[in-house]
């Protein structure tokens, strides 16, 4: 991995594993968090950057008047590779340049955390000094995707969309079990930023 004067963290893990909680955890300590996700909403929200490209790529179908219609493009594109690897060339080059940018931004932050849930499938845990993983047993995740309304066949199909989270695991430096309940992954999470940042000042 690749050391910048910004220590960079790469912050991943599969979907209901607890990464979001993890991350706003970070914030509140006052971590500098590159949000992935949320820079990819605002570039798809009403007037954003990518949705010209996203309507030439996928037509009328997926928008309801001038607004992108999510669940219609994730059910457009949702279990096909061909599909899903259109709009990802869409999306990824502007959600990286715009973290870029924001990486930038933060210089002379100690250490910034880059919210990326694709970190590893999109090779930029390359750009992280380390990277941590937030991770939940399969039970729990699919438990977690039931609370939010979806099938039981839903929430298995998109826990096997991803990068099993033991892999993960397993490339990541660090990993915050999610097993518990929040205030136990909030601690975690606590004691890995404190620890980093004493590792910093030492230099």
């Amino acid at each position: 991995m690749t050391q910048n004067k910004t220590w960079l963290v790469g912050l991943t893990g599969g979907i209901a594993c607890g990464k979001s909680h993890v991350s706003q955890t970070l914030a509140a300590l006052g971590a500098a968090v590159v949000d992935a996700d949320g820079i990819s909403r605002a570039l798809t929200a009403p007037g954003g950057d990518a949705l010209p490209a996203v309507r030439q790529a996928f037509g009328d179908a997926v928008f309801s008047g001038e607004e992108l219609n999510r669940a219609l493009l994730a059910r457009a594109v949702f279990g096909k590779k061909a599909e899903i690897a259109r709009l990802n060339a869409i999306l990824h080059p502007m959600v990286f340049a715009e973290m870029e940018r924001r990486i930038e931004q933060a210089a002379g932050q100690p250490a910034v955390v880059l919210d990326v849930p694709l970190l590893y499938e999109t090779g930029f845990d390359r750009r992280c000094a380390e990277v941590w993983c937030v991770w939940a047993p399969r039970h729990l995740q699919e438990q977690r995707l039931l609370a939010r309304g979806m099938t039981l066949n839903e929430a298995r199909l998109r826990v096997e969309s991803q990068m099993p989270p033991d892999e993960k695991a397993r490339r990541a430096d660090r990993v915050i079990l999610t097993i518990g309940d929040k205030r136990d992954s909030a601690k975690a999470a606590e004691a890995l930023w404190d620890g980093l940042m004493r590792r910093i000042a030492l230099g």
